[in-house]
């Protein structure tokens, strides 16, 4: 009897030892680097972010210093005061030109004073035929008046400003 020769298959294993050390190698690789590469990604993205604000910061600076050194021009000094200011030079005529709409029509035969009353100027409203300073000291004025009508507020009107004529008791025009 012929003895048959009993040849074993040997079906691979998908699950050896080496493979098993690869994966936990693998995955203790993933999990140690995962967080430093999460880290390092964000922080080059404020670095981005922040390089974007100091450009635009600097842009920022340049401008103001640019505006900042206008002002060691006379010129420039010259036109800003008469701009901002209503500032002349000696020897010139300043004239303001106001919108007729803005200004009520009121009959040249009354004073200043009428004039102020008939178009509703308050106590504390700017009269614009007056300097800044005028109409400054005025507001001093009112401030420093009490309230039952005996300074510089009264049934007459609001006190004049030019310093000629001041109420008993507060201080004139420097």
């Amino acid at each position: 009897m012929p003895r048959a020769e009993t040849v074993q298959v040997r079906i691979p294993r998908l699950f050896t030892v080496r493979v098993m050390v690869m994966g936990v190698v693998t995955l203790l690789a993933f999990v140690l680097v995962f967080p430093t590469l999460r880290s390092y990604l964000q922080q080059r993205e404020e670095l981005r972010q922040l390089a974007a604000e100091v450009a635009v910061a600097r842009a920022g600076n340049d401008d103001l210093t640019n505006r900042l050194k206008r002002w060691d021009d006379p010129a420039f000094v010259v036109a800003q005061a008469r701009e901002r200011l209503a500032f002349v030079l000696p020897g010139e005529t300043a004239y303001r030109v106001q919108d007729p709409g803005s200004v009520a029509d009121v009959p040249a035969a009354t004073s200043s004073a009428a004039a102020a009353a008939a178009s509703g100027a308050a106590l504390g409203a700017a009269n614009t035929t007056e300097p800044w300073y005028q109409v400054i000291w005025g507001s001093v004025l009112v401030a420093g008046s009490t309230s039952n009508g005996d300074a510089t507020s009264g049934e007459n009107g609001p006190a004049p400003t030019d310093g000629s004529s001041t109420p008993a008791g507060e201080p004139t025009a420097p």
